[in-house]
């Protein structure tokens, strides 16, 4: 496990809220260390009433993040309020078993901004981290230089001519070559391996170890399609008449739907979120996404349609 800012010994933590008791207006919620487990999430959801009544007998189905604690530099705003737990989960899980040289490595490559756009890009880089080198004393270019030269041999100059170097301007030279860029870290240089996808954005490709919600995965296959079946169907209504675009792809009505509907089974909400949203406005994007996002229970996909605005 690598050092953590603080001195904590998890990466961080989420305050997981009740939905439902939210807009009633009572914040109802708890405090999730990362990574945790399916046992552990499922107790925390339990003790927040998600899948207990209300007063008039609906069931509290729906969570959102109201917070987080994060200990890794350049994290934090990347937490989304209505981020996967499963991808929360992995990366915590990848980051807690790094070495702290692995780590340093990914502090550097984020400081950079080198393929941290999403937790998605981020679980990619934990597994790509030989993509890069990291110098920690190397702050400037004519540390640069004279590291290449006095250390690592890359220009043999004879000691009497050392003083006539101009060290910036070498190293400003091999920075230049290498696309290498200075960090609070060090000089981080690209190596030159190739950069994989091992995690597609799919929960699928999640490995079992790193999932914590699990314990909403017993509802049968054929409940699950025909819910959404018919979250497809208002979606594909829902797009015509909000994004001219779709309407003028799609001029039959439902004619998208199946598609629509094969995404949603497999989990591909990016595939949903390509659309084109400025005609819709902030609140009515905002909350599409948050009850798309969410949907990891059939109920959620079935309630998506009362909670969007007509």
């Amino acid at each position: 496990m690598p050092h953590y800012d603080y001195d904590k010994d998890y990466p961080f933590a989420a305050f997981i809220t009740n939905l439902g008791k939210y807009n009633e207006g009572a914040l109802v919620g708890e405090w999730v260390k990362f990574p945790t487990t399916a046992e552990e999430l499922k107790k925390v959801f339990e003790r927040i009433g998600i899948g207990a009544k209300d007063e008039f007998g609906q069931t509290y189905e729906e969570w959102f993040i109201t917070d987080y604690d994060c200990y890794v530099d350049g994290l934090y705003d990347l937490l989304g309020e209505y981020a996967n737990l499963d991808e929360l989960n992995y990366l915590a899980s990848k980051l807690d078993d790094m070495s702290q040289d692995e780590y340093e490595r990914f502090q550097a490559a984020m400081e950079i901004g080198d393929h941290t756009g999403s937790i998605q890009e981020l679980i990619n880089l934990t597994e790509n981290l030989d993509c890069y080198d990291i110098y920690p004393d190397i702050h400037d270019h004519d540390d640069l230089g004279r590291y290449y030269i006095e250390e690592l041999d890359a220009m043999q100059v004879p000691e009497h001519l050392r003083n006539y170097i101009d060290y910036e301007a070498y190293g400003r030279d091999i920075a230049l070559e290498e696309s290498g860029q200075f960090t609070d870290l060090g000089y981080v240089r690209d190596t030159g391996d190739s950069f994989h996808e091992y995690y597609d954005g799919e929960r699928g490709s999640i490995p079992e170890e790193y999932r914590v919600m699990t314990f909403q995965d017993d509802i049968p296959e054929e409940e699950i399609s025909e819910w959404a079946m018919d979250l497809a169907y208002d979606m594909d209504e829902f797009f015509r008449q909000n994004d001219p675009q779709y309407a003028a792809e799609h001029p039959e009505e439902h004619a998208a739907k199946e598609e629509i509907y094969e995404n949603l089974m497999a989990g591909r909400i990016s595939a949903l979120e390509t659309r084109s949203w400025l005609p819709w406005g902030r609140p009515r994007r905002t909350i599409f996404l948050r009850r798309l996002r969410s949907s990891r229970t059939p109920p959620a996909m079935k309630n998506f349609w009362m909670w969007t605005p007509r």
